[in-house]
């Protein structure tokens, strides 16, 4: 198996570049609104923006911000299949202007717009960032009136474009079969509130800004595998340091990645080829915390009915039997912009050195 993962910078027509319906799913973190370092990216979209926030007018800048965002929401309705889902991080902004404190609620806007769209909109994930700052509460302190929240928890966004996903031909479902996840990792991963911690990278080289935005890759990771399956082509239209990327190459998956910010070209390249022989290991890890789960479970009434057909230890239903992993092998740059991945057979990759796979 193969995969192919295209890098587009700074081109206002990368969108329409792509087919209509040609995207299985779309994972990505947009620039929040009313956050301040957003502000001078908006500002270069749209000056308006820039005179908003001079004159106070939080209102004003907060929508003409959001309609930036709105013009990606929109092309992402032609380009994805029917059955396809977006997957949108965003955290909502809490910010001070003119003496007032405020939250401005971005998910709530972004889903609004997905709705007039024609989106059906799925239930949400609560992502929690556990902090142990000692500043991190606001207001005034212990004193009753004027203290306020602090917001440790983004919104992941879950919409899908029109019906469900069908697959019809034999092939395609012997496909969605071998892409299943374990039955204990359903468990985690569909739920509605993810708690593990973020990440923030600094950005001090190449000219680029200060901070990115940049979410973990456990979470591009989980929702690759709950949305698509083998050979999907996954979008992120603002792909900042590639982090969606090295997901889809980790599950075996095709990936188009967007960036208006060229600085980025350099290190995220960089950051793949560096980081590109540790996605193995997601997989192995996956299988250890299976074969963890299996130990446990091994000592119940009922135990576990079902082997996996591939790597032979048991598994909890019928249809974690043909399930498969994607075993990254080796990576080339095909041409500019252009990453190709060729996959290892899984069954040999997984039972290297463990006897308890067969």
């Amino acid at each position: 198996m193969q995969t192919t993962h295209r890098f587009i910078y700074e081109d206002s027509r990368a969108m329409n570049l792509i087919t209509g319906g040609a995207i299985d799913l779309v994972i990505t973190s947009p620039p929040y609104p009313m956050i301040e370092m957003w502000d001078r990216q908006f500002a270069k979209l749209n000056p308006k923006i820039d005179r908003f926030l001079q004159d106070d007018d939080y209102c004003g800048a907060f929508e003409a911000m959001h309609l930036e965002l709105d013009k990606v929401w929109e092309e992402l309705y032609r380009v994805m299949k029917e059955g396809a889902l977006a997957c949108i991080n965003i955290g909502d902004a809490a910010r001070t202007i003119n003496r007032r404190f405020r939250l401005f609620a971005n998910h709530a806007r972004v889903q609004k717009k997905f709705a007039d769209l024609g989106f059906d909109l799925l239930p949400l994930i609560l992502w929690r960032k556990p902090t142990n700052a000692p500043n991190k509460f606001m207001g005034s302190g212990m004193l009753p009136g004027g203290a306020y929240v602090t917001l440790e928890h983004e919104y992941i966004l879950l919409f899908r474009k029109q019906g469900r996903r069908l697959f019809t031909s034999a092939a395609d479902k012997m496909n969605r079969r071998q892409s299943a996840y374990f039955w204990e990792e359903r468990n985690t991963w569909f739920s509605d509130l993810w708690n593990f911690q973020g990440t923030r990278q600094a950005n001090n080289r190449y000219g680029m800004r200060a901070r990115s935005g940049a979410f973990p890759f456990e979470l591009p990771f989980r929702l690759v595998n709950m949305y698509s399956v083998f050979g999907d082509t996954v979008l992120d239209p603002f792909s900042g340091t590639g982090t969606t990327a090295l997901a889809a190459m980790a599950a075996g998956r095709n990936s188009i990645n967007l960036e208006v910010d060229s600085a980025y070209s350099g290190p995220v390249k960089e950051r793949i080829f560096k980081e590109f022989a540790t996605l193995e290991g997601h997989n192995r890890l996956r299988i250890g915390k299976h074969l963890e789960f299996v130990r446990t479970f091994r000592n119940k009434k009922n135990g576990l009915k079902y082997n996996n057909s591939h790597y032979g230890f048991p598994v909890m239903t019928g249809q974690e039997q043909d399930l498969k992993l994607a075993f990254a092998g080796t990576l080339e740059e095909t041409e500019e912009g252009c990453l190709r991945v060729t996959y290892l057979d899984g069954r040999q990759v997984a039972g290297q050195g463990d006897d308890r796979l067969c």
